[in-house]
């Protein structure tokens, strides 16, 4: 099989489990009005810097090797499907993967950023998860702070000589936790609390995922290192090229 073939099987394969997955109503994606319009346009204004930045990384890799679209396309799906399936939490509400740590891995955190960007809009549009007014604050979150924290962590820990599937696993996971602290903090600081201010309203939005949030990172983390150990096998040279593997030494 080849590497275009099985990419491409890849992609289509999380479409299809998307699209066979039963939606929920609710999403941990801040819903569209949901937030002050102060707020929505200050985390818009944060997040378009980091946005410039992912277009011109995915230039970049993209002109030095064309072949890469594929593997771009493959990031925008892991996270499209990952972070459409909607689980309910025991406190009535819902939480979610990301997806974020395979994009941030493969291409870096800025071209996860423009990635995250375009899977929330299609999501906001098609199927009404998250909102357009809300859209810089839920990249911010998902788009921005999850790849950043899943890429540190995974250069982290490849330094520091952990195994391949734990640095993955960890970076996934960390970047999953990071995401949704980093929306708590987002709800706490545009409605802090009476009383106790946004630290106690930060603890009670983030307490609201957190019974179904820590599984939920590490199943994705499980998930992702599976796909790398998939990609380990059919895409080994692109991933030798993007830094991710270890390119082998010629006796």
């Amino acid at each position: 099989m080849t590497k275009l073939k099985w990419t491409m099987m890849l992609t289509g394969y999380l479409l299809f489990c998307f699209l066979a997955w039963p939606q929920e109503a609710l999403a941990m994606h801040i819903m569209e009005g949901f937030l002050p319009l102060s707020w929505a346009g200050f985390w818009t204004i944060v997040t378009i810097p980091f946005l410039v930045l992912g277009i011109k990384s995915i230039q970049k890799s993209i002109k030095h090797n064309p072949s890469l679209k594929m593997l771009l396309g493959l990031a925008g799906a892991f996270a499209f499907v990952l972070s459409a399936l909607k689980l309910p939490s025991v406190t009535g509400s819902c939480s979610h993967p990301t997806g974020v740590g395979l994009g941030a891995i493969l291409f870096g955190p800025a071209a996860m950023t423009v990635i995250g960007v375009v899977v929330l809009l299609f999501q906001a549009v098609l199927l009404g998860h998250g909102g357009i007014t809300t859209l810089g604050a839920n990249a911010f979150s998902m788009a921005v702070v999850g790849p950043l924290a899943a890429y540190g962590i995974f250069r982290m820990a490849q330094k520091m000589g952990t195994p391949f599937w734990l640095a993955v696993f960890l970076a996934s996971f960390t970047g999953n936790m990071l995401t949704y602290m980093t929306t708590s903090l987002q709800l706490a600081l545009a409605f802090p609390a009476a009383v106790g201010g946004v630290m106690a309203s930060f603890a009670k939005f983030a307490g609201v995922f957190a019974f179904t949030q820590v599984p939920l990172a590490i199943s994705e983390g499980l998930l992702t290192v599976l796909v790398f150990n998939l990609l380990s096998g059919y895409n080994k040279q692109e991933l030798q090229e993007l830094s991710v593997l270890p390119k082998e030494v010629k006796a």
